[in-house]
């Protein structure tokens, strides 16, 4: 497997919850980190405001938006490795506002991969997402399993990597597609079912836990488990361009095992309401998620190392800290 040591690195989406995770893995693993984090007016980093100030101090960060391919071109140039993590992933909110998904998703994606192409980067690793499968005709779920677009979100993720190929085709960019399944753990937002649980179970202002459908069944893989797959295809030697390759790990559980997991590690016994507003449209649901990893693991050794009770419980931690420290949202019925 290759290094990404001292090699010039950018990271789109470094704010993020998945992105800030890598960002500061990088800079321990010894590489020149450009972290590109949204502009807002309040000079917010996101999570990178949270991070170990020496290693804060260590990138380059820089605010700015992928939608404006100007700004891209800039942050791009002079890069070994881009990896593109920015996107906007709530799915309740794709229903509401689709236009902004294809703005910063797909046209958002043109404006990375161009800029890439211009600066001669030398990799560029795509993000996409478990949820381009849809439910599931087989599993475990290959990256031969067709697309299907059953949210707003997921059809824009669909149209970004199929950007992401024809780029590779057309224009010999170096782009490798990473396809995580339902990675959680500290920093993700409370629109996810892992994060909105463990916030309700241990709450005190929380009576009950306010849940949508239990029956799902997802493959929850731990960030910093993600954050290596995004490391390991980065660095390896031999990848197949515009090719996609899953992260997971090849097991899943449904949402109600998941919150009974949760409950014994918050020690609290609440009980679970149904919330038809957490509910998705019935043929927009994708119901079963189990990922092979194989054709990763072949390219790069990479598998997961946390289980998902040992993940849960860390996660369970730093949601005690944010409630002690009064992090939390003030709206416990935070949807997207």
């Amino acid at each position: 497997m290759g290094s990404l040591a001292g090699k010039k690195v950018a990271v789109t989406g470094a704010d993020g919850f998945i992105g800030s995770c890598l960002a500061e893995k990088l800079v321990r693993d010894g590489a020149n980190v450009r972290a590109l984090v949204q502009y807002n007016p309040f000079g917010s980093a996101g999570w990178l405001d949270r991070t170990d100030p020496e290693i804060r101090a260590a990138m380059d960060i820089q605010a700015g938006d992928i939608r404006d391919s100007f700004f891209m071109r800039r942050f791009c140039d002079g890069q070994d490795v881009v990896m593109h993590l920015a996107a906007l992933i709530g799915i309740p909110f794709s229903y509401v506002a689709p236009q902004s998904y294809v703005d910063t998703n797909v046209t958002g994606s043109l404006n990375v991969f161009e800029a890439c192409r211009d600066a001669g980067v030398g990799r560029v690793v795509h993000t996409s997402t478990s949820e381009v499968y849809g439910t599931a005709l087989f599993e475990p779920i290959t990256e031969d399993h067709p697309l299907q677009g059953q949210s707003p979100y997921s059809a824009s993720k669909i149209a970004a990597d199929h950007m992401a190929e024809a780029y590779a085709r057309s224009f010999e960019l170096p782009v490798v597609i990473l396809r995580p399944f339902n990675t959680f753990g500290p920093r993700q937002s409370e629109r996810a079912v892992i994060p909105t649980a463990i916030r309700q179970a241990l709450d005190p202002a929380c009576e009950e836990i306010k849940l949508g459908d239990l029956s799902p069944m997802r493959d929850f893989n731990y960030v910093e488990d993600t954050a290596d797959a995004f490391a390991a295809i980065a660095a390896a030697e031999t990848v197949e361009f515009g090719t996609a390759y899953n992260t997971g790990t090849g097991h899943a559980v449904s949402v109600g095992e998941t919150v009974e997991i949760i409950r014994r590690a918050t020690g609290v016994n609440k009980p679970i309401v149904e919330d038809a507003s957490r509910i998705r449209p019935a043929k927009s649901e994708v119901f079963k998620l189990i990922s092979s990893a194989d054709r990763l693991a072949e390219a790069t050794g990479w598998k997961p190392a946390l289980g998902l009770e040992e993940g849960l419980s860390r996660t369970v931690e730093f949601w005690r800290d944010e409630i002690r420290e009064g992090r939390q949202r003030p709206d416990a019925d935070y949807l997207v």
